[in-house]
């Protein structure tokens, strides 16, 4: 019996492997598996400092981006404070905010799926230590633009510590993306977070950075783990900065593939909004639970929350064609009044270029 592939679209990572000059890295590292890595990852910190056009005072390694808010979390709350962030969005944020000891105060999104920022306002006070925004955001793939990304900043008070989650940023195209570097100059309490898992596609190895003032990485770093970042890890990052060219193209393979799968869904009456992510999003009312069984009988594994939404990461071709097979046959609901969007949910669309401003080669801004 000829079985169907397993298709693993569940947790937004790359369909590529390491790149073969970054597996070379990896190798030649693992012969010396026997040394320690460095105490703190300074040789990677400045190699990645370098990269982003700022000096390495400004920068803070770690185990993945996940590893790096944990940090911060460790180095700006108290038990008891609070923590604030958009309501659905990465998991991992209510699990570290307990592991601090912090309240959690979640905030809806919008029926757009868009993040409330006055809502998010509304909710900070005396207690309040950290906000969180993901932007692209996770699940949905919406974008806070940059305009109203330094609205937000300038309201929030200055004991607040803005995590900006830039986990998808390399994927945001057609969109008003924030100038980070600019804003990383006029906020102090600002920490904005990468990572090599999703765009690099070295998920496994775990390697995220901040970016900061001077005085706050300094305290983020006072929480680092010595010996946290491995020797092959450290050696994958290396390679992967001097392949941006060829991960570049590996990006816009990804971005391609999604708006096929954005159009295609909505040809088949999937009411879809512009996405900036590695994924596409499916919202109810659309029948998404009735989608996650199709999928789960064609053996794709995608992101379901039920009665709510279907997260589907952008996979290989032969992935993403497993997934419209599966969901053109799922019935739907008729909303007359809900179609497809041409705009994107925080602003209208407009013509982008790549530049490597503030965060190396891979990062996106507008002309």
């Amino acid at each position: 019996m000829n079985v169907p592939s397993l298709h693993r679209l569940a947790l937004n990572e790359s369909p590529y492997p390491p790149l073969p000059s970054v597996r070379k890295a990896m190798q030649h590292a693992v012969a010396q598996a026997h040394r320690y890595p460095q105490f703190y990852p300074d040789d990677l910190t400045e190699r990645i400092a370098a990269w982003c056009q700022v000096s390495p005072d400004r920068v803070v390694a770690g185990s993945g981006s996940v590893g790096v808010a944990l940090q911060l979390l460790q180095a700006v709350v108290e038990p008891g404070d609070t923590m604030a962030y958009a309501w659905r969005t990465f998991d991992a944020y209510p699990l570290l905010a307990a592991m601090v000891g912090a309240r959690p105060v979640p905030v809806p999104l919008g029926p757009d799926g868009c993040q409330d920022l006055d809502a998010l306002l509304a909710v900070l006070d005396h207690r309040t230590r950290v906000v969180v925004l993901c932007n692209p955001h996770n699940p949905t793939g919406t974008l806070v633009t940059a305009t109203a990304l330094s609205a937000f900043l300038r309201q929030v008070p200055r004991h607040v510590t803005v995590l900006l989650d830039e986990a998808y940023v390399e994927f945001a195209r057609d969109a008003e993306l924030p100038d980070t570097s600019t804003l990383l100059g006029e906020h102090a309490n600002l920490l904005v977070l990468r990572t090599f898992s999703k765009a690099y596609g070295l998920a496994a190895l775990r390697v995220g950075y901040g970016l900061g003032t001077p005085d706050l990485v300094a305290r983020v770093r006072r929480q680092q783990l010595p010996f946290g970042i491995n020797a092959v890890a450290t050696a994958a990052v290396k390679a992967s900065l001097h392949a941006a060219g060829e991960l570049r193209r590996r990006v816009d393979t990804v971005i391609a593939e999604r708006e096929r799968l954005q159009v295609q869904l909505s040809q088949y009456g999937w009411h879809i909004r512009p996405g900036h992510a590695n994924s596409v999003w499916l919202a109810a009312p659309d029948p998404v639970d009735e989608g996650a069984a199709a999928l789960t009988a064609a053996r794709v594994q995608a992101r379901h929350y039920p009665g709510e939404g279907l997260r589907l990461t952008v996979g290989s071709r032969e992935a993403n064609d497993a997934v419209l097979a599966a969901l053109a046959g799922v019935s739907r609901h008729e909303a007359p009044d809900r179609r497809a969007s041409t705009r994107s949910p925080d602003g209208p669309v407009g013509a982008y270029h790549r530049v490597p401003v503030g965060g190396g080669g891979l990062q996106i801004s507008k002309p």
